[in-house]
């Protein structure tokens, strides 16, 4: 039994998503003692940007007339794909960078998208448990200021749940710049609130993924 793990901040050591990530995987192990983690840095070895448009032209052309470059988009395509597919649970942590979705993970998406298994008429991923960690430098929470500025949960939401049909969990930590953004430091004790509660919701779903995924066996 294994679990994918897939992180895309850009700041590693510093990162409030891997964090979390951490505490899922934690949760997991606690169960599946003896199985593997599948993990995809998409910072440390980010998708290139030109592989989408290759496999997309690639894959409408007979074998022998692709390009190299089409041939080596369309086996990266597949190799993504196949973690997914091979995988009995998934952790996907991807913050929100500039009001929207990272571009290492839009990219990492639009080319695994490319594969038929998990396309839109794809079932491959259909009821796999999931938990998707996103996390806020600031608070886009309705009555905020920046109401609606939050551009990336909406969209990882449904192109996970509903185009790809995982069974996800989503755990979510917003004002993580509190502490290092002075501007914030008012925020203090409900960002140390929203911390605790983030990490108690991490817990609960790396314990519920695994719970999932043995189900499944």
């Amino acid at each position: 039994m294994s679990l994918f793990r897939l992180d895309a901040s850009i700041l590693p050591p510093t990162s409030a998503s891997r964090a979390l990530g951490d505490i899922v995987e934690t949760e997991w192990l606690a169960t599946h003692t003896d199985q593997t983690v599948v993990r995809r840095d998409l910072s440390a070895e980010p998708i290139p940007a030109t592989a989408w448009a290759a496999a997309v032209t690639g894959r409408n052309l007979p074998e022998a007339d692709r390009t190299a470059e089409q041939r080596e988009a369309l086996a990266l395509a597949t190799r993504l794909a196949d973690e997914l597919i091979d995988a009995d649970a998934l952790l996907l942590t991807i913050p929100l960078y500039n009001y929207g979705v990272s571009q290492h993970a839009k990219t990492w998406f639009d080319l695994a998208y490319t594969d038929p298994r998990i396309d839109p008429q794809g079932t491959a991923l259909r009821g796999k448990p999931a938990v998707l960690v996103t996390v806020l430098g600031g608070n886009y929470d309705a009555g905020t200021p920046k109401e609606g500025w939050d551009h990336s949960t909406a969209w990882l939401r449904r192109v996970l749940e509903d185009v790809w049909g995982l069974d996800l969990r989503v755990v979510q930590r917003s004002f993580t710049l509190v502490g290092v953004n002075p501007a914030l430091d008012q925020f203090s004790e409900v960002a140390a609130d929203i911390k605790s509660a983030a990490e108690d919701a991490a817990r609960e779903g790396g314990r519920a993924i695994a719970e999932a995924a043995s189900a499944t066996v």
